[in-house]
């Protein structure tokens, strides 16, 4: 898995690229390799630092990138296609269930 792991203090932002298994526990801060860093604070084309062979490599072996890593990924040209919706899901409410007579099964 290449996802993005945050650092850095309160209120002030900033993630490593990093790949680690997908079972191990993300608080526990261990990785297999860190691909670069990315800072949001910063304006665009100075805020990514990537090493593109490396996430090439680790895709081609079979590892998934996160939503938000995959959609940088995408802006900066390192992989092709279409960016993810990292949207959270809406949760449906029993009020808009009743009124909109949607059943759910008992």
């Amino acid at each position: 898995m290449i996802r993005l792991q945050r650092i850095g203090r309160r209120n002030d932002p900033s993630y490593r690229i990093i790949v680690n298994e997908k079972s191990s526990s993300p608080k526990t801060g261990k990785f297999i390799e860190n691909l670069g860093h990315y800072d949001p604070r910063l304006e665009k084309g100075k805020d990514l630092l990537i090493k593109a062979d490396r996430v090439k490599y680790w895709l081609s072996v079979g590892a998934q990138t996160s939503g938000t890593l995959h959609n940088l990924l995408v802006r900066e040209r390192v992989v092709t296609g279409k960016k993810r919706d990292v949207r959270p899901f809406k949760v449906i409410t029993k009020a808009k269930v009743s009124e909109g007579g949607l059943a759910i099964p008992a």
